[in-house]
């Protein structure tokens, strides 16, 4: 847990939120502790009804606990992580052994995609953690049973879940391949007889903690009955659930598409998993439902998951608990092969010449892609010192390689992804976060204003509002580009000598006079300018809509 704790929080206060997400949520946030307003999430001046608040609830606490926003919107996050691995631990303890708990437990570690996923404020973490704690409560009460206690424990966690981000319930999923093994007369199921009512009890538990939030939302909306309210509910309720897994609208992808992320974002753990099919072939065999338990959950998530056309690959990350799991009880058998040690070691040397050899050959050549990188992060020199920082991680696998040997090759390969995670975002997060996190930007912006001015938003972005130096007006977010800019040029014409308008350049109609948009730079691919009063053609009316040419008088 220690070695888990560096690793996770490695970087945490040297930059702020960075898109897509967790500038969204921070500002959510942030806007709850100003506002007082906890039911009803907001973006700005509108209502925010993508996800349920719980994972806002919980940045909101930890700013109101350390006075700001920097750092404390990946608390949740950390500690997401951190329950996460002890209850993948206590769970293997407690269905095999210490040991076998410690594995289950370094395996989820060591797989890239969920450090990756941990250390980002989005609400992938948090779901996670009760998905985990949801699937531990049922397996504890379905293979070490009867335990009702632990039974309601994880229904109560998977509606938990579904009030974090609406897939909680995929926890619950456990039940049918206990259901299939209890006919079946699987041997270590719990039986049970006359307990309907301790059963029936997981399904109020389950609707008890999904009613911490949902009662007094639909209490409070329908008491106000206003269209934006309503409006609210039907768009979280049913279009962000229902209707986007049945009529997926982004991310559209192939049905092998988590196939295909599993062999990019779960290493080294499928590398392991490979030499663990012939165990779990004897243990289907034997009819282990300790082992096949995890592994059909994890079937019936990924068949869950694949079904809607719209994909994301940090969907299948609650999977990954299971699947460690299900390999732990064979992993100390396979360690005492001296070709696995070997063949951590080759990989471990392998990382180190990657990492090493692509780090110094751009920073001595700056090629094209180094270049691009270089533009796009406004960074100097093509990006000479991010290039240090890929080579500084060749460098850690290496050392690592050098200090535990090829007797203890796993360790060592173990070591270097340790060093890389510690590395990369110790050295890359000052380097990247003013480009990032629009910091960079939004203090040219405030310089060129002076200290008179005020700045209203058009087509923007949630990072841009979140690192705003002063107060700033806003036209909405989701409305059209077009509305917010007629809005936006009828606020500045009421104090032109000192209102400015900040806008992304996609947003930018022919009423702009040429030359008159002062370009603030990029952030996250995304170029904005400051248009002053001055800036637009006399009576020019909703000059793209009208299609005039930029020369147009």
């Amino acid at each position: 847990m220690l070695i888990a704790l560096v690793v996770l929080a490695a970087g945490i206060g040297l930059r702020g939120p960075w898109p897509p997400d967790e500038p969204r949520f921070a500002l959510v946030a942030r806007q709850m502790l100003e506002s007082g307003q906890w039911l009803f999430p907001h973006r700005g001046s509108e209502l925010y009804a993508d996800k349920p608040p719980m994972l806002m609830w919980t940045e909101a606490f930890w700013m109101w606990l350390t006075g700001g926003w920097q750092g404390a919107f990946l608390m949740t996050s950390l500690l997401s992580g951190l329950g996460t691995l002890a209850v993948v631990w206590h769970l293997g303890r407690r269905l095999w052994d210490a040991r076998t708990g410690l594995y289950a437990a370094a395996i989820v570690l060591s797989s890239m995609q969920f450090v990756e996923v941990v250390k980002h404020a989005q609400i992938d973490p948090l779901n996670l953690f009760w998905i985990t704690l949801g699937n531990a409560g049922l397996l504890l009460h379905c293979l070490r049973g009867p335990n009702w206690r632990m039974y309601w424990l994880g229904c109560f966690a998977a509606g938990l879940g579904v009030i974090t981000k609406g897939v909680g319930v995929i926890a619950l999923l456990m039940l049918l391949p206990y259901a299939v093994m209890r006919v079946r007369r699987w041997p270590g199921v719990t039986l049970t007889r006359g307990d309907g009512w301790r059963w029936a009890g997981g399904a109020l538990a389950f609707l008890l903690a999904i009613a911490l939030w949902l009662v007094p939302m639909l209490a409070t909306a329908y008491g106000k009955a206003t269209p934006a309210y309503l409006a609210y509910v039907r768009d979280i309720l049913f279009h962000q659930t229902a209707d986007r897994y049945a009529n997926s609208w982004m991310h559209e992808e192939k049905p092998w598409f988590f196939l295909l992320v599993i062999l990019r974002t779960w290493i080294p753990t499928w590398l392991l998993a490979v030499f663990v099919v012939p165990r779990w072939r004897e243990a289907w065999r034997l009819r282990e439902p300790r082992v096949w338990m995890p592994l059909l959950w994890f079937v019936l998530v990924l068949v869950f998951f694949s079904i809607p056309r719209g994909k994301r690959e940090i969907y299948i990350v609650p999977a990954l608990p299971m699947i460690a799991l299900a390999m732990a009880p064979y992993v100390g058998e396979l360690l005492k092969a001296r070709w696995l040690q070997r063949l951590g070691f080759a990989l471990a040397i392998a990382c180190a010449a990657v990492f090493g050899g692509a780090g110094l050959w751009a920073w001595k050549t700056s090629p094209a892609v180094a270049r691009r990188l270089a533009a796009g992060y406004e960074l100097p020199d093509n990006g000479a010192a991010l290039w240090l920082c890929v080579a500084l991680v060749g460098a850690g696998f290496l050392l690592s390689a050098v200090i535990f040997r090829p007797r203890r090759g796993v360790v060592a390969l173990l070591g270097g992804i340790a060093l890389g995670w510690i590395l990369w975002p110790v050295t890359t997060y000052p380097l990247l976060d003013g480009n990032q996190s629009a910091r960079q930007l939004m203090t040219r912006a405030d310089e060129a204003i002076g200290p008179d001015g005020q700045l209203g938003l058009v087509s923007w972005r949630e990072e841009i509002l979140l690192q705003a130096r002063r107060p700033v007006a806003e036209f909405g977010f989701a409305r059209d580009a077009a509305l917010q800019l007629r809005d936006a040029r009828a606020w500045q014409a009421a104090d032109p000598a000192h209102r400015w308008i900040l806008i992304n350049d996609e947003a930018i109609d022919a009423c702009v006079v040429d030359g008159k948009a002062r370009p603030m730079g990029h952030a996250n691919r995304m170029s904005l300018s400051l248009l002053p009063a001055d800036a637009w053609r006399t009576g020019c009316v909703d000059g793209a809509s009208k299609g005039l040419p930029p020369d147009a008088p």
